[in-house]
């Protein structure tokens, strides 16, 4: 008689997480990330930016879990983005999971310090920021 393994999960670590206008993908599945970035200038405020891109890849985990990525003021009072749960799936620990995640014609409020948010079930995994500044200013 054949035990039945217990079921296993063991969150992942968040191996990359980018900003960048566009994806594409490979027929052999190697992903082309286009326009990547860490910053959006934008000519006025309040202003509508056409299309982000956020990929997110997950390794040494196994297990099925959620990601959900948004993008928040520095003080969290404004959220300028937030995406539906993603799926990330790692069946053994040797496998790669690669979310991306496009926000469309989003409102962006202001200039300022914004951060980038990833969460796995709920929890925060990664945080980083992202500066929005008007065209014409200086770094």
């Amino acid at each position: 008689m054949s035990e039945t393994p217990a079921n296993k999960s063991m969150p992942p670590d968040l191996q990359a997480s980018v900003l960048c206008d566009d994806v594409r993908q490979e027929r052999n599945g190697k992903f082309i990330l286009i326009g990547i970035f860490d910053g959006l200038m934008l000519p006025s405020f309040p202003a509508v930016f056409p299309r982000l891109c956020v990929v997110n890849r997950w390794c040494s985990g196994e297990g099925e879990f959620a990601q959900r990525t948004r993008i928040v003021s520095a003080d969290g009072k404004i959220k300028l983005v937030e995406g539906r749960p993603v799926p990330v799936r790692l069946t053994n620990v040797e496998q790669l999971a690669t979310s991306v995640e496009y926000f469309v014609n989003f409102q962006v409020p202001e200039a300022g310090l914004y951060w980038v948010e990833i969460m796995l079930d709920q929890r925060l995994r990664l945080r980083y920021p992202l500066q929005i500044r008007r065209a014409n200013e200086s770094t």
